[in-house]
Parts: structure tokens; sequence; C-alpha cells
């Protein structure tokens, strides 16, 4: 098999698998996947809450999740031919005291001025809309078109109909460098040696992104958190909606199965020594931390038994919105990464805005903002 191809997607997360079906759905197929691990979507995405959001989000990034909420997740389980277990329901964010509340009103009010539907409830409507959540809750804000899917079967949704249509993926094929070709980033280094080579690059490995653009001297401006999520046992039908809050101390939604998927942290992620998540499956901070901020807004879980936990790093951009950009000094790369813990909602529309780039066309929306070199020296 031929280890060149027209495209070389580095990272075979839901961004890299998605990316993959919506250019081999354009007329491309002649791409390959490079996967680090043994397995498709093991890294952020099988490690999240499925969140399928715009409240809370930077405006910058509000336009790209709206298109994709509007034109794409309502269909996706049709054209995936998988059950995405897509399900817009809503999303509260929720506050306990009135700086929890002066924060979401500056977000619903950013969000309005870009043309969301969101708002402010308060503590009564709150109970209105999700009778089970706490009544030390003063307010929240609520955006009824967002909601939440199964990041897993989506990530393999995509897998499987861009393997369907020609693409080609390898599995356990860790990246060591980028290399340029006459000036142009052409070749891709495994660990092993072995070579592969495309027309264009997409690179959208997570954090590890970070590392493999320095070999071509380019540096993303990341860090690498720790993020954990936990999953209860099957418990009788609560609600739809996704919930989230202003502190971010967890946030979640019940699956059609009845168990309920969080995902939070403690606030101490970023000193936890831990090199490989796969070798600590938990983290005794944050495992305790959830549950107590879980059951301080949904007291009616207070009792729910945790069928297990599991943790994974986010690649935390150092201004919290992901870096989707072509590379100026670097022609041939297209960056997607960065995405903070919560690309997995606009993960379709992102794979089809890199298909987009690597045609040469005009994106849905305008992602000027989230170039790469977006950071300038203050000094």
């Amino acid at each position: 098999m031929s280890n060149t191809a027209d495209v070389v997607i580095v990272g075979g997360g839901v961004v890299g698998c998605a990316a993959a079906y919506y250019l081999a759905k354009s007329g491309n197929n002649n791409v390959i996947v490079l996967e680090a691990s043994k397995s498709i979507g093991h890294g952020g995405s099988s490690r999240n809450g499925g969140g399928v959001r715009q409240s809370g989000r930077d405006v910058r990034e509000l336009p790209y999740a709206m298109y994709g909420i509007k034109n794409i997740w309502p269909t996706l389980s049709e054209e995936l031919g998988v059950d995405v277990e897509y399900t817009q329901k809503g999303n509260l964010r929720l506050g306990k005291t009135e700086e929890h509340m002066k924060k979401l009103k500056t977000l619903a009010d950013n969000a309005k001025s870009v043309g969301l539907d969101v708002r402010m409830v308060d503590a009564k409507e709150v109970q209105e809309i999700c009778p089970y959540l706490s009544k030390d809750i003063i307010g929240a804000s609520w955006c009824p078109t967002d909601g939440h899917a199964n990041p897993l079967t989506t990530t393999l949704g995509f897998y499987k109909r861009a393997l369907d249509m020609g693409v080609r993926f390898y599995t356990n094929a860790p990246v060591k460098e980028l290399r340029k070709i006459k000036g142009k980033v052409r070749q891709v280094i495994l660990n092993d040696g072995t070579v592969f080579e495309g027309e264009q690059i997409i690179l959208a490995a997570a954090y590890e992104s970070r590392y493999i653009a320095r070999t071509v001297g380019v540096d993303i401006p990341m860090t690498k958190l720790i993020d954990e999520c936990l999953v209860t046992e099957m418990q009788p039908k609560m609600f739809d909606i996704m919930l989230g809050t202003a502190g971010a101390d967890f946030y979640g939604h019940q699956t059609r199965h009845g168990s309920f998927v969080f995902g939070s942290d403690s606030g101490y992620e970023d000193v936890t020594d831990m090199e490989d998540p796969s070798e600590l499956p938990t983290n005794s901070y944050t495992l305790s931390a959830s549950c107590r901020a879980i059951m301080g807004y949904v007291p009616a879980l207070k009792d729910a038994k945790i069928v297990r936990s599991w943790c994974g790093w986010l690649d935390n951009a150092f201004d919290g919105v992901p870096f989707i950009s072509k590379v100026d000094e670097a022609p041939g790369l297209i960056l997607a990464c960065g995405f903070t813990g919560h690309g997995f909602g606009t993960a379709p529309v992102v794979g089809l805005m890199l298909s987009q780039m690597v045609a040469g066309e005009d994106t849905v929306v305008d992602l000027s903002a989230l170039r790469y070199d977006r950071f300038k020296p203050k000094r």
C-alpha cells in the first residue's frame, strides 16, 4: 500500500475522522490518517461528556458552532449510518451565587450579540425546566438549541464512513516529525522512521500537535491539562437536557441508556504529576471533587453508584479557543488543535471546514480569528 496521498491527517480522533470523511465525500478519498495509539478515538474523543453546545463559548467559536448545530448535527445519524444519539433539548448553565450570575449574563449577552438564542432564567424557571436540580441554584442561562451526543459512536461513525469510502487509516503510528521538501511541508515521519508523504498535512493530534509542529519551526501556545469523566449506573429517566455550571464544577447529561455521564475538574489538574493517564485511570483530586459538585447541583444522584471513571489530556489553548488555520511559514500545513476540552460538539463542522481549506475554498464561516499567529508580543 502506498505511503503517499493527497492529504495526510495526523490524529485519528473525531476531528481527524470528520475531516477524512468530508474530504472523501467531496471526491478526494486519497487520504491517509495516522493515529498514534492502537485505536481510533483513543484520546479526547472518548474522554468527554458529549456536549453539543453553543452557550458558554467564546464569540470567536460561535459562528461555526451555530452552523454545525443548524446544518449538520440534526441529520448526522442518517448521514453516517450510525446512531450518534444526538439529543437537542437545551442546556442549563447553572449558578449559585451573584458572581456566577454575573459571569453567565456576560456570556449570554456576548452570545446574543452574534445571534444565539440564549437567555437568563431565574430559580423558579430553572425548577420548571428541570425539577431534579438543587433549590440552592439561583438562576441559569438557558439555550434551547443546545444538546448532547455520544462521542464514541460519532467518532466511529465518521471513521467507518471514511474507511468505506477509501480513506486509509494507520493505528500504532506515532509521529516523530514533519519535514519540508523544497520549502513545503510534505513528509510525516513516524517514530520508527516510516515516511508518509502528502500534498497537504492536517495536524489534528491534540496537545501532541505542539511537539510535532515545532519540528518545522512553528510553536502553538498550548498547555496540557487533565480532564476526567465518570459514568453512573443506570438511573430512572430524569431529564434530556445538558447541564453545565458557571463555576465549571462539572458538565454532563443523562444518556438514553439511563446512566449519567459527567466531565469535571478540581482545579488542581495542572499540578498533578501524571505523565501517562492510561496508567492511572482516575485522579483522586478530581473524582471526589466531581462527586461533591454533582450532588450539590443534582441531589437526586446522591446515592447513584459510579460504574467507572477515566481521564485524559486536554490541549488547552492559551486563550481558550482552538487553532484552525493554514500556516504561512510552513506551506502545506493546516492546524486543527487547541480545542481546550470543548471540541467534540464542533468536530463535524470543523471537519467540513478542513476539507474546504484543503480544496482552497472559503470555509462556511470566517476563521481568521482562530489563526495560529494571533498572539503578538506585549513587550
